[in-house]
């Protein structure tokens, strides 16, 4: 449902009655635009997610989002519209790996991606759009956005001060996904991975901001071994973020724990 009504009494019973309708039907909801959450979400689970919250519609700073984080998200799911390709990521709101990140810190069991961005007409690159703003691509990033899940089986915050910095891992079986967003404030942080389970190699896809590569979205990928005795350094530059995805090993890559500049 979008562009509805909010505040009184006789929209909302519309809407609550709309939603249990749907229900008897099992069909799943999403609520958009400034429908206020009041827990009603927790009768009627196929009420998965709704907007209420400034999303990146909005293109929130990154400072707005990590007060977003601690507060709206007590209410229940927020569907934050994630932007990708669109200019404002980087002229308005942080970079792309923060957005990478907003999918693990915002919950939402149904997660809505690259918001205002639209396919390319021809998929081998014949197009003049290929690589317009807007226009979904190719970086070898978004396989971030394809593994990542939208439930959980644990989350735990790593380090968070509201409005400055939050850095969170949320499990799926037996594969975490951190997400780190920073403020306005170049900050250095401790990466303890204590929450793996002990005696497993894993394998992690570090995620982060970097000029220096290639593409549009100036996204660096890093493969890194760790285990639960490992502590990764990471430094954040202001409004930049990160993103891991950390599975058990298969194959033993060539990198180890270093410090990340992000």
């Amino acid at each position: 449902f979008g562009f509805v009504q909010v505040g009184t009494q006789e929209v909302t019973a519309w809407m609550h009655n709309a939603i249990k309708k749907c229900a008897d039907y099992r069909i799943v909801v999403d609520v958009h635009d400034e429908y206020r959450p009041t827990g009603f979400s927790r009768t009627y689970p196929n009420f998965l997610t709704q907007e209420g919250i400034r999303g990146d519609e909005e293109s929130p700073p990154n400072s707005h989002t990590l007060i977003t984080m601690f507060t709206r998200m007590l209410a229940g799911a927020g569907d934050n519209t994630i932007c990708y390709y669109d200019n404002r990521v980087s002229a308005k709101m942080g970079s792309h790996a923060s957005q990478l990140a907003k999918a693990v810190c915002i919950f939402s069991p149904l997660q809505f991606l690259y918001w205002y961005d639209r396919p390319v007409p021809s998929p081998d690159k014949k197009s003049e759009l290929w690589g317009k703003p807007n226009i979904l691509g190719d970086e070898p990033e978004l396989e971030f956005f394809d593994n990542v899940p939208t439930v959980w089986d644990e989350t735990r915050v790593l380090h968070a001060a509201i409005g400055e910095y939050g850095i969170i891992a949320r499990r799926k079986g037996n594969e975490w996904f951190i997400g780190g967003i920073n403020g306005i404030h170049k900050k250095s942080f401790d990466i303890k991975f204590s929450f793996l389970e002990p005696g497993i190699k894993y394998r992690a896809s570090v995620y982060s901001d970097d000029p220096s590569v290639n593409t549009r979205t100036h996204v660096r990928i890093d493969r890194i071994e760790i285990d639960w005795n490992n502590v990764l350094p990471v430094v954040l530059d202001p409004n930049k973020g990160f993103a891991m995805h950390i599975r058990p090993e298969v194959e033993t890559p060539k990198l180890g724990v270093s410090t990340l500049q992000l």
